[in-house]
């Protein structure tokens, strides 16, 4: 049994917040999680990221007789109901021109057990955390290209000006590449998924010493948050954290 919290601030320099989280579970016992960040820069990224985290949440409430005995058949699903968000958000933009050039990043995670698949698009993560902390996601930036293409470093990416450019985001064109990634938890393992408010801020190794704290899982969330506002807060700041321990929520 997982427990999880959720946490989205708007931080201390934004005025709307464009990120939208939500976790729910079915009665078969599968649960689904999930961080959109709505693209900063963009007229109603907000619109973007809610409207994305509400259809997936409706779909997978209603779509009961689906059958998610194996992976498989879990990734078939999630990649076919995130294309087609993406075409609903791609045309409501089009529509609307107030809503023009909207987006948003997206990490949905389906979890029964102990494994779990997960749809990325963008720079939000995913880190898998128990003796240590893995990100198991790849932000689909710029400097990602470029550190593919030999051009710059890993390094050298890490303070790049030009870190935060995506060059993936759903919503922004008819069709949409999807990355999707399957992962195992241990007995005592943490899923963090989080907006780049929070890991824009914060080590990774940092992010692994607060959520391996013996504080309450609750008091874990809030921790984070107000770690990445007292850094700055410059965005919006969101995370799920499950937990696979037996501990305090």
């Amino acid at each position: 049994m997982f427990q999880y919290v959720v946490e989205s601030d708007t931080g201390k320099i934004r005025e709307v917040n464009e990120d939208s989280v939500a976790v729910l579970k079915r009665p078969d016992g599968l649960m689904l999680a999930v961080v959109a960040d709505g693209m900063g820069g963009h007229k109603a990224g907000d619109v973007a990221s809610k409207m994305t985290v509400d259809q997936l949440s409706h779909y997978f409430l209603e779509d009961c007789n689906a059958a998610f005995e194996t992976i498989e058949s879990k990734r078939e699903w999630l990649s076919e109901r995130i294309q087609t968000i993406n075409r609903l958000v791609f045309e409501h933009a089009s529509v609307n021109p107030e809503c023009k050039g909207m987006g948003t990043t997206l990490i949905a995670a389906l979890i029964e057990g102990n494994e779990g698949l997960l749809c990325h698009i963008g720079d939000s993560r995913a880190y898998l955390i128990n003796g240590g902390i893995k990100q198991i996601t790849r932000d689909h930036s710029y400097v990602n290209v470029l550190v593919d293409s030999g051009e710059i470093s890993q390094e050298e990416a890490e303070e790049h000006p030009k870190k935060n450019w995506i060059v993936r985001a759903l919503g922004t064109e008819a069709e949409i590449e999807r990355e999707m990634i399957h992962f195992a938890f241990t007995e005592e393992s943490y899923l963090l998924i989080c907006s780049d408010g929070l890991s824009n801020k914060i080590p990774k190794e940092e992010l692994a010493s607060i959520v391996r704290s013996t504080a309450p899982l609750s008091q874990k969330g809030l921790e984070l948050v107000a770690m990445a506002n007292d850094l700055g807060g410059e965005d919006n700041i969101s995370l799920i954290l499950l937990s696979s321990v037996d501990e305090e929520v």
